[in-house]
Formats: structure tokens, C-alpha cells, sequence
């Protein structure tokens, strides 16, 4: 058997998450479908993370185990052959170690959430970014930010269907950046609580609007308690941006 480490890059919209389900077409099934069309054998795909319906991802490390012998640029191009045109690209693919694991050889994620702050509808990029027509202090956004960051109990910013044993995570960065009339958060952490970033960022938002004072977000982290939270943002403005391992250069 040979390991092979892919880099995949999709639109997450019409898929209802990275993982498979019951109910909806995924990427792992996408991908493990396109894999069996390549190598007349079954394999099971697993990722860094897992992402919900219509979440993005600009660099999800995944592998899978298979039997025949390949190349990694020949399968790498064959599964891209395979997936149109679904909306997933494998951008890299190598072999590696038996024992690296996508998911738990891991050390880091990082994702960012990407707002559109402006009036006019979205066009080119509708279902990429999140629209808030009001503008946003972006600037009182980060400062308020900056409270979540480093070692919390983070149930005020967890989903109820989260399977975490622990809600206590470190958040290694957590900052806000305007581009134009682009809002960008970046967050980054050895892993999150599900939901945990749409949740952080829809309370920012709501500082951003003026709604909440910036002190309100180290109160709701205070809380422990998801009545606390103010807003939960939609899932197409996330991105899943990288994957860190320890012997990355």
C-alpha cells in the first residue's frame, strides 16, 4: 500500500460539507468516486479538517492508502480528469510516510472569512464572501478580536452538535484587515470547535456594526454560554486556507 498526500481546492457550494453524508453529495465522495474510475480500487479520503455546506477551501490536505502503482503527477491529473466538473482541483499530490496521518500528523489550521462591505449586490463573487451592506469599523473589530485570542473555554462560540471532548481551545490568531471593500478575519489555532470561527466572526460583525460594544465579545467568551452569542455567520464567506505539519519547511 502507498500513501499519497493530495492538496485539494474547492467551491463548497453545492456539496453539503467535506465529509460524506447521508442526505447530499460531499467532496469526499466526490473524490473517493473520481479515485475509483482512476484505480479500479475503493479508498477512503481523510482531511485535515472537516467543513460544512457551502464552506470553501484553498488548500485542504487529505490522503488516502491505495494498492496500484502510480505516479503522483499521473494521478494527480487523472483525478482532475475525473472530477469535472465538479468544482474540486487536486493542486498537489506526493507520497508520503505510512504513518502520516492528514488529520491527526496536524499541528496548525488556518482559515479566513472574507465580508463584502458594500451596497451594490455581488455578482462575480456571490456565494464567496458574506454581504453586510452597514460599514464596519474594522479597526474596532480587531481590537475587540484580540480578547478570544490564546487560551479559552470557547463554549459560547460552539455548535450544540459539536463533538469536541473539550470546548477549551488556544487560538493562535484572530485578526481583522480591511482591502478595499473587503473585510478579511484570519484565524488560526491548532484546531477548532465546530462552528467556532462563523461564530467568533458574527459577534465581531456585530461590533463592526456598532451593535455591540467591543467589550461585549470578552463577556460572551465569559459567559460560557451559547445564549451569549450574538450571531452565528452564514458559512460561504469561510475559506480553509492550510493545513500545518511538523516537518513543513
Amino acid at each position: 500500500m502507498t500513501r499519497f498526500a493530495l492538496t485539494l481546492e474547492f467551491d463548497g457550494t453545492p456539496f453539503f460539507g467535506l465529509q460524506r453524508q447521508k442526505d447530499g453529495p460531499s467532496v469526499q465522495q466526490a473524490v473517493e468516486e473520481a479515485a475509483y474510475r482512476v484505480l479500479g480500487e475503493e479508498v477512503r479520503l481523510h482531511s485535515a479538517g472537516r467543513t460544512d455546506t457551502g464552506v470553501h477551501a484553498l488548500a485542504m490536505r487529505s490522503h488516502f492508502d491505495i494498492e496500484k502503482h502510480i505516479e503522483p503527477f499521473r494521478l494527480m491529473e487523472a483525478l482532475n480528469a475525473h472530477l469535472r466538473p465538479d468544482p474540486i482541483a487536486v493542486t498537489h499530490c506526493e507520497v508520503v510516510a505510512d504513518d502520516w496521518h492528514s488529520r491527526f500528523s496536524c499541528s496548525g489550521r488556518a482559515y479566513v472569512y472574507r465580508i463584502a462591505n458594500r451596497r451594490a449586490p455581488l455578482t462575480l463573487e456571490k456565494d464567496r464572501l458574506w454581504q453586510i451592506p452597514q460599514d464596519l469599523d474594522h479597526e474596532a473589530m480587531h481590537r475587540a478580536a484580540q480578547a478570544l485570542v490564546g487560551l479559552h473555554d470557547f463554549t459560547t462560540f460552539r455548535s450544540v452538535h459539536c463533538q469536541a471532548e473539550s470546548p477549551i481551545k488556544t487560538l493562535d490568531r484572530l485578526d481583522v484587515e480591511r482591502d478595499g471593500d473587503e473585510v478579511r478575519i484570519h484565524a488560526a489555532a491548532r484546531s477548532f470547535l465546530h462552528h467556532q470561527v462563523r461564530s467568533m466572526v458574527g459577534c465581531l460583525a456585530l461590533v463592526g456594526m456598532g451593535r455591540w460594544r467591543e467589550t461585549r465579545l470578552a463577556e460572551a467568551l465569559q459567559a460560557r454560554d451559547r445564549q451569549a452569542l450574538g450571531l452565528n455567520a452564514p458559512p460561504h464567506g469561510l475559506y480553509f486556507v492550510r493545513a500545518v505539519y511538523p516537518d513543513d519547511t
